[in-house]
């Protein structure tokens, strides 16, 4: 669990330090197109400004280092707290921008935050090992399919007007990560014949790749709170059955109405506090 609560950690942290980068790059290019973000050219400057500040470098090394917590988390605990300590991410964002980007949050917020909090503990006690069980090869090929079914929903849903558009590329990003997480307990063997042979290292990578661009694509054309509302779903129920269904995920003995009340109060916490999908810019 530490290294998921660590994962969440590094995660929200990076969102606010990018978030900095972008605000002073846009701040050093001034206020025209390239400020603004006004065209696909004027992203990529804007982007190229970024990765030179120092926030910006440190917020991707803290990704990546999440991405490795979260690999280790995935080996050692049910998929249900895992994906429920990512979700918790949010909060760590709402934490750190109200210190670093002096955004105020209000009293709901705050006890959002409590209640992420009260919802990890609650899965903390409640939690026992991972499953058991291998995955079949059947799951595996779903996975890939799954994969594959997240790209065929961005193309489909970045046609789709503004309102459900940003709804269904977060759900389908949350789809993505949400395969990421299986994918990872389904990866059994390290070795590069075992890995090239097996279906969920495709699924893996295509799953990654795609939420990532269905979620960058959501947050640019379309509500924040709805999109990263979207992915919490996503990225935290499928995988959760998955792993009680199929991978043999189990609760210590008695304590099963522990998880699912904490996993509910955890989930429902970072969906109010959905709005740190991308961190906001701060007051004046």
């Amino acid at each position: 669990m530490i290294c998921a609560l660590g994962a969440a950690v590094c995660f929200g942290t990076a969102t606010v330090l990018q978030a900095m980068a972008a605000r002073a790059a846009a701040s050093d290019g001034g206020t025209g197109d390239g400020a603004t973000g006004g065209g696909a050219g004027a992203d990529a400057a804007l982007l190229l400004r970024a990765v030179r500040q120092w926030r910006y470098l440190v917020g991707l090394a803290l990704d990546g280092v999440g991405f490795l917590l979260q690999i280790v988390a995935l080996r050692s605990l049910p998929i249900y707290a895992v994906g429920a300590a990512l979700a918790a991410s949010l909060a760590v964002t709402a934490v750190v921008a109200a210190r670093l980007l002096h955004v105020r949050l209000s009293r709901v917020e705050w006890g959002a935050v409590g209640v992420v909090c009260a919802g990890l503990a609650m899965l903390g006690l409640a939690s026992g090992a991972e499953g058991d069980r291998a995955g079949s090869i059947a799951l595996k090929y779903a996975m890939l399919g799954t994969a594959v079914g997240v790209l065929l929903l961005g193309a489909v849903g970045g046609r789709l007007p503004e309102r459900g558009r940003a709804l269904v590329l977060g759900l389908g990003a949350g789809f993505g990560f949400g395969v990421v997480e299986v994918a990872v307990r389904l990866v059994d063997d390290l070795a590069v014949g075992s890995l090239l042979r097996n279906p969920a290292t495709y699924a893996l990578l295509v799953g990654g790749g795609a939420a990532f661009l269905l979620l960058t694509s959501a947050l640019q054309r379309g509500s924040v709170t709805v999109a990263t509302a979207g992915m919490v779903v996503g990225e935290t129920i499928g995988p959760a059955v998955v792993g009680v269904v199929w991978l043999g995920d189990r609760t210590r003995e008695g304590l099963e109405w522990l998880a699912v009340l904490g996993f509910a109060v955890a989930v429902v916490g970072a969906l109010a506090l959905a709005r740190f999908g991308e961190a906001p810019e701060g007051g004046a």
